[in-house]
C-alpha cells in the first residue's frame, strides 16, 4: 500500500543570457520586477509552495520545484510561468513530474497477513474495505509529510531512480517481507542524517519516465555525498537501484531574483 499527496513539478531551464544582455537596464529591470511579484505570491503559499534554486553545472540554470494539491494545480503554475516575459529567456531542458509517496511496507505486512488469516480473497470488496480503512487511517496521520513545505535549507539535491527489474535482479519479484527488511534498513541510515538532510520522496509511475524522484535539502552540500554514499551499502541501493542524472542548486529566495539576473547570488 502506498499513501500519495501533493503533486511535485520539476522544472530546469536554461538561461538565455546574450539575449538577456541585448536589453536595456530599464527592460530588464522591468521584466524582472514582474518575475519577482509572481514568485514571491507563490513562494509565500505555504498550502501550494514553489522554490527557486540557481543550479550549479551544465544541466540547467534555474530550477523551479512546485507543491500543488492537483496536477491542475501544477499546470496552472506552469502556465503562470509562461507568461512572463522572462519566459522568453527560459530554455527548458528537463522536468519532472510526480507526487509525494510513502510507503506502507510493515502496515501492508500486517494487514495482508491478516486477512489472509480470516480467508477474505485477496481484491474481493471486504478485503478493499479494509485496504481503504487502514489508509484512511494512515492519511489522517501522515497528513504533513503529504503535504509537505518546501525545507528552508540552503541547498537542494534532485534525483530520479528506479528499482531494477530486469532477467537477473528483479525488485517485483522480491516477496513484499524481503522488500519491507530492505526498505526498513535503508531508512536506518536516513535517519542517522535526519539533523543534516530532509528528504522528500515523490512517486512517478505513470506520470514520468523514472519510479520515483528523491529531493533532499540541506545546509551543507556535503552532507548529500555522504548520506548517498552510505546508502549506496545498503542491500536495497546495491543490488536494485538505478539512478539518473543528479541535479544541485543553491536557493535562490523570490525577492533575490533581481540579483540573480544582474548575476549575483
Amino acid at each position: 500500500m502506498t499513501l500519495e499527496g501533493a503533486s511535485a513539478l520539476h522544472q530546469m531551464f536554461r538561461f538565455r543570457w546574450p539575449a538577456w544582455r541585448a536589453l536595456t537596464a530599464d527592460r530588464r529591470a522591468a521584466i524582472g520586477a514582474a518575475a519577482t511579484a509572481l514568485l514571491e505570491t507563490m513562494e509565500r503559499d505555504e498550502d501550494q509552495p514553489s522554490a527557486l534554486f540557481s543550479l550549479i553545472g551544465h544541466k540547467g540554470d534555474l530550477l523551479f520545484l512546485h507543491f500543488r494539491n492537483s496536477m491542475e494545480d501544477l499546470n496552472r503554475a506552469e502556465l503562470a510561468l509562461a507568461q512572463l516575459e522572462l519566459a522568453e529567456f527560459l530554455e527548458p531542458t528537463t522536468s519532472y513530474l510526480s507526487v509525494v509517496e510513502l510507503g506502507l511496507y510493515d502496515s501492508s505486512i500486517r494487514l495482508y497477513r491478516s486477512l489472509a488469516e480470516r480467508g477474505i480473497e485477496p481484491h474481493s470488496a471486504e478485503w478493499n474495505q479494509e485496504v481503504e480503512s487502514q489508509t484512511a487511517t494512515q492519511r489522517k496521520a501522515m497528513a504533513p509529510r503529504l503535504y509537505p513545505q518546501i525545507p528552508p535549507h540552503r541547498y537542494c539535491c534532485f534525483y530520479p531512480m528506479d528499482r531494477k527489474r530486469g532477467e537477473e535482479r528483479n525488485f517485483y519479484t522480491v516477496p513484499i517481507a524481503e522488500r519491507g527488511r530492505m526498505m526498513r534498513e535503508h531508512g536506518l541510515v536516513g535517519r542517522r542524517y535526519a539533523d543534516q538532510v530532509q528528504q522528500i520522496i515523490t512517486g512517478s509511475m505513470g506520470f514520468d519516465d523514472w519510479e520515483w524522484g528523491v529531493d533532499l535539502f540541506s545546509n551543507d552540500p556535503l552532507a548529500f555525498k555522504k548520506l548517498i554514499y552510505e546508502m549506496r551499502f545498503d542491500e536495497v541501493s546495491a543490488v536494485y537501484a538505478l539512478f539518473g542524472a543528479f541535479y544541485v542548486g543553491v536557493r535562490v529566495a523570490a525577492g533575490r531574483l533581481p540579483e540573480w539576473l544582474a548575476g549575483e547570488l
